[in-house]
């Protein structure tokens, strides 16, 4: 399997903790972060202004999908042991993904080769709709972005 991190072995609380410092180095000025109903973290959420102005970002480790992938690529002959271990891995692995991630997108704006929106543009999170741009966008199959092609 060639997925990236696939075998890592750091924990999803490294991942985090340091997803957390990153943010928090590059003028992160809240995080939180979101539980799903086994007490795993499921995201992180963070408030960064921009241009004088607080912007919510939600960031997502879709840790159920990476344990789709994880699984579907094992071995018919992989031992059931290896089957138990998946979830665990699977929730390493989609965290540090995301973590290296964030780390190389803040090394992006540290050489200010792109500003903090390119990078979480996606990711604005609305309150109100409780929805990330990208979500808004896809919901209308992304009409908004398509205006004027053909």
């Amino acid at each position: 399997m060639a997925l990236k991190n696939y075998t890592s072995s750091v924990s999803a609380a490294r991942s985090i903790a340091y997803i957390e410092a990153k943010l928090a180095q590059n003028g992160a000025t809240q995080i939180l972060k979101e539980y799903g109903k086994d007490q795993r973290v499921v995201g992180i959420s963070f408030l960064i202004p921009v241009n004088g102005k607080d912007m919510f970002f939600k960031l997502p480790a879709k840790v159920a999908q990476c344990e789709k992938v994880l699984r579907a690529g094992l071995s018919s002959r992989a031992r059931p042991e290896t089957h138990k271990k998946i979830a665990a891995q699977a929730e390493r692995t989609a965290w540090k993904i995301l973590c290296d991630w964030v780390e190389t997108q803040m090394a992006m704006v540290e050489l200010t080769q792109v500003e903090i929106m390119e990078i979480f543009l996606p990711y604005v999170y609305n309150s109100v709709t409780k929805t990330t741009f990208f979500e808004q966008i896809k919901s209308t199959n992304y009409k908004a972005l398509l205006s004027g092609v053909k």
